[in-house]
């Protein structure tokens, strides 16, 4: 088993319950995490028998586009595209972090973890 990470995905996106958040869109960073069996991988050198990270790259993208209301639902969108796309991914650990949020206080992020095993 071995883990294979993408720390600190910087997107730009709509996420959150109120209107000018659809409206203004905010930054936001993405930390995942996936395990999966990466012996083969390790002994064949063939990018076709790892988990590609450019690939779970463009589906933390692709979630990030689509607007939800809370950082729970994007989060859990990713972890299933994440099972449906890579079938060897056996568990994957996802944190959505919503920058300078405009919750009327001086709070640098506030974030939501998920974590999924298949």
């Amino acid at each position: 088993m071995g883990t294979i990470r993408l720390k600190n995905i910087k997107i730009y996106a709509f996420h959150g319950c109120l209107v000018e958040e659809e409206k203004i869109g905010s930054n936001y960073l993405v930390n995942l995490s996936v395990k999966a069996n990466l012996s083969k991988a390790a002994d064949t050198d063939k990018l076709s028998d790892t988990v590609d990270y450019v690939h779970l790259q463009k589906i933390v993208k692709e979630e990030m586009r689509e607007r939800s209301k809370l950082l729970e639902h994007v989060g859990k969108r990713i972890i299933d595209t994440i099972f449906l796309e890579v079938p060897l991914v056996n568990s994957v650990n996802v944190t959505v972090s919503k920058l300078n949020p405009p919750i009327g206080g001086d709070v640098a992020e506030v974030s939501v973890t998920m974590k999924s095993q298949r």
